[in-house]
């Protein structure tokens, strides 16, 4: 096991480089002037040159690249062009918020598709089987900003039940799990759950499918096992599974949030992405992406680690 846990680790170490040189060649690749956003128009060719060597854009790209990793790891990630405020400190307040969002999601889309694939699994062929399915099929089909663009509609706009936008009446600075704070997160993770809850869903079902027409499944019926103890057989069987899967759609609402973060208002890495493309912020993109990517990286480990937990063969492969 301890074997198994350090090449994973050592694993991730090219794995972080690689992410890291992709997000800063991808970055500087885009067209458009970096510093647009804060030159006035009529900007000297002295001033121009003075904010790109303030900011190191006048270097070549490999000693920015290397300048950056270095600080990076110091966990500076430079400062944002737009406002002026040190990245680390804008990117961890987003990333809080968008976690916050995401294990909401995470946690009714996994329980949901469970349900749902169980259900569907267990019922094979049946009209349970085709409703469970024909969910998660639409789960994973409709536009999720379409979703909560029309979730606003309803319940905010018509119903007035819930709010449409916000992390709280006082922002995300002074969250609180209470009534007056969950009710602005109600909207955005019911619909960022329901592209996992489909997906969650069709893997289950195919893997309570496939443990269901095993020899091993028979040879419990014969011995007069119970039902609630071969359940229990076949949720041990699935469970890494869905849990790796899970884990992979946690770290896809991590990065892929952007367009229900706009919708709604969430003031996350989605809608901290989105202004700094917007704005052309290198520094603020670029420490937001690698710092996802980061998580997505460490969640994957931590997956791994899990699964061999429940499963002790994986960690022998």
């Amino acid at each position: 096991m301890l074997n198994f846990l350090i090449r994973r680790i050592i694993y991730t170490v090219p794995i972080m480089l690689g992410v890291a040189l992709v997000c800063f060649a991808l970055v500087h690749l885009s067209p458009g002037d970096p510093l647009v956003s804060i030159l006035p128009a009529d900007a000297s060719v002295e001033l121009q040159n003075q904010l790109r060597q303030l900011y190191g854009f006048d270097r070549p790209l490999y000693e920015q690249f290397i300048s950056w990793i270095g600080r990076a790891l110091q966990g500076d990630l430079g400062t944002s062009i737009a406002t002026g405020r040190p990245v680390t400190q804008e990117v961890m307040t987003a990333v809080v918020n968008t976690l916050r969002l995401a294990w909401v999601a995470t946690l009714i889309g996994f329980v949901l598709g469970c349900l749902f694939g169980f259900v569907a699994g267990y019922f094979q062929n049946s009209w349970i089987d085709k409703a469970a399915s024909a969910t998660s099929v639409l789960g994973v089909s409709v536009p999720h900003y379409w979703l909560g663009m029309v979730l606003v509609i309803i319940f905010s706009s018509t119903l007035m039940w819930l709010p449409p936008s916000g992390a709280g009446p006082g922002g995300s600075s002074d969250w609180q799990w209470n009534w007056v704070h969950i009710q602005h997160i109600i909207l955005p993770a019911i619909t960022m759950s329901v592209i996992p809850m489909g997906i969650i869903a069709r893997t289950v079902r195919a893997l309570v499918a496939e443990i269901l027409n095993q020899e091993f499944i028979v040879g419990l019926r014969a011995k007069g096992l119970t039902d609630l103890g071969i359940f229990w057989h076949v949720v041990k069987n699935a469970a890494p599974t869905a849990l790796a899967v899970m884990g992979l759609q946690l770290g896809y609402l991590l990065g892929g949030s952007i367009l229900i973060e706009t919708v709604f208002s969430w003031p996350g890495t989605g809608l901290l992405l989105n202004s700094a493309i917007f704005q052309r912020d290198l520094p603020l993109l670029q420490g937001t992406i690698l710092v996802l990517a980061t998580f997505f990286v460490v969640l994957n480990l931590i997956v791994d680690t899990m699964q061999s937990i429940l499963d002790p063969r994986i960690a022998r492969t």
